[in-house]
């Protein structure tokens, strides 16, 4: 048997590619959109990549089955559980719980595993010349290391009102099923630490069914199914904007794109005319940079590891934007792009060209601690707190105004504009996206603390709950 792990970091995912080398065929489990890499694998491993499966429909990043199917001609195998609601719309080999596919010497088992979703499966795999007892388990967003999927992104992404607590209580008897497994069966999950598919997902890739009995939170409240699903669904992080769009893509036929693409370096009067005319410009340069010197308008966005994240979050899937990169980055960023579906990029300048375009620049302002400290208690001032939920109720500073970043240009409103602004946030880069929003809305006289809050607390600085 071949096995591979492939996890790409800015969305905490792991695909997988398992092969049958005595018959030189292999399944790609949960890809994502660009499929080159499985293609470089298989070609490297004398394999062919004849069948595609997929646990669920995804939220948070845009499948790769649709683009690796058209290149390899592989079959799309994909659940039909769940109900009409949850099922995919386009050619597939429909599984069912108790169904088998079968590469080469290898036997997945299919287990409908409802709570993260409707229609989710896991796959038991079986190694037959080795052993007839299964030997691994993949979980898609069902079991993760040290936490489990999160059965609220129905409702809180997609907007079907009343369909958490049924996922919850899915998830309850799925995790039921789960427990009768061996202990000795390696998990495998779709995410790892860094996603927002759950609200604790641990950093190591993968875990035995054993060790989740002992050490996930999730199986300590096998005999009390509320507290459960009072647990599971109590603190959830605030999913991202853009997930209800890949439930939406992830179901349907749509333009495929089979190789990682190119934008175009687009001429001074090229972006010019483009900016002028109100296309939204996406700087991706880091939030230090960005603050000494910005076109007015423009969105700092860092090129990070969390860059396609907060993309989704911003930009509108139904309008062209323009990005201001780094050359050397232009693959890594389109990569970060087309893995969420983000396609409407018109093309790019460099940062070197920033001074060239003859725009006069605006600046932000960056304060340290002391400043920030001395306005406290000043009615004068109202601090902005662009930090989730979860973060916020842990402990914020006196005083301080929650407003979201990823939903700040919505609650505008909350602003008081007879009042001096501060803003801050967990470590510096949401508070640069933030401030960049609210000057892009004509807020702009606003002072950002671009430290920490580590740093923040490690000087002496005050926070309530």
């Amino acid at each position: 048997m071949f096995f591979q792990h492939i996890f790409e970091s800015s969305l905490a995912h792991s695909s997988y590619l398992i092969g049958c080398q005595a018959k030189g065929v292999a399944m790609v489990i949960d890809p994502k959109r660009d499929v080159d890499t499985y293609l470089e694998i298989a070609a490297k491993n004398n394999l062919k990549i004849t069948h595609i499966a997929e646990t669920h429909i995804h939220a948070d990043y845009l499948s790769g089955t649709l683009e690796l199917a058209e290149l390899t001609g592989a079959q799309c195998y994909l659940s039909d559980e769940g109900g009409e609601d949850w099922q995919y719309e386009f050619p597939h080999i429909g599984l069912k719980d108790g169904d088998q596919i079968h590469l080469g010497n290898l036997i997945f088992k299919v287990l409908h595993t409802p709570g993260h979703t409707p229609e989710s499966l896991s796959f038991v795999l079986i190694d037959t010349p080795a052993t007839m007892d299964p030997v691994m388990i993949f979980t898609g967003d069902f079991v993760f290391v040290g936490d489990i999927g999160r059965p609220d992104l129905l409702e809180n992404a997609a907007g079907l009102i009343g369909t958490k607590e049924v996922g919850a209580q899915q998830m309850f008897k799925s995790l039921q099923h789960f427990l009768t497994l061996p202990d000795y069966i390696q998990v495998w999950p779709a995410h790892g630490a860094g996603s927002a598919c759950g609200k604790a997902l641990g950093a190591v890739p993968s875990s035995t069914v054993g060790y989740e009995r002992i050490r996930n939170w999730a199986f300590q409240y096998q005999n009390n199914e509320s507290d459960f699903v009072a647990e599971l669904l109590e603190g959830q992080p605030e999913p991202p904007r853009y997930f209800a769009m890949m439930k939406k893509l992830n179901k349907i036929m749509r333009p495929l794109q089979t190789s990682v693409p190119q934008y175009p370096k687009l001429s001074m009067e090229e972006f010019t005319r483009l900016y002028q005319s109100g296309t939204t410009v996406i700087d991706t340069r880091h939030k230090f940079d960005f603050a000494k010197g910005y076109l007015p308008n423009s969105i700092n966005i860092q090129h990070n590891r969390t860059f396609n994240t907060w993309a989704g979050w911003i930009l509108d899937y139904t309008k062209p934007f323009i990005l201001i990169i780094d050359e050397n980055e232009q693959d890594e960023i389109a990569r970060k792009l087309m893995r969420i579906g983000l396609d409407n990029v018109v093309g790019y300048i460099t940062v070197e060209a920033i001074p060239q375009l003859g725009i006069p620049l605006e600046q932000q302002q960056l304060i340290g601690f002391q400043e920030m400290n001395d306005v406290l208690d000043n009615p004068n001032v109202q601090i902005l707190d662009v930090r989730n939920t979860a973060e916020f109720t842990a402990g914020h500073l006196p005083h301080a105004t929650h407003l979201f970043v990823g939903t700040i240009e919505d609650n505008l409103y909350k602003i008081d504009r007879t009042k001096e602004l501060y803003l801050h946030c967990q470590s510096g880069d949401r508070a640069t996206i933030a401030a960049s929003i609210l000057a892009k809305n004509g807020i702009k006289d606003i002072k950002i603390y671009s430290a920490s809050i580590n740093d923040w607390k490690a000087k002496g600085g005050l926070l309530v709950k």
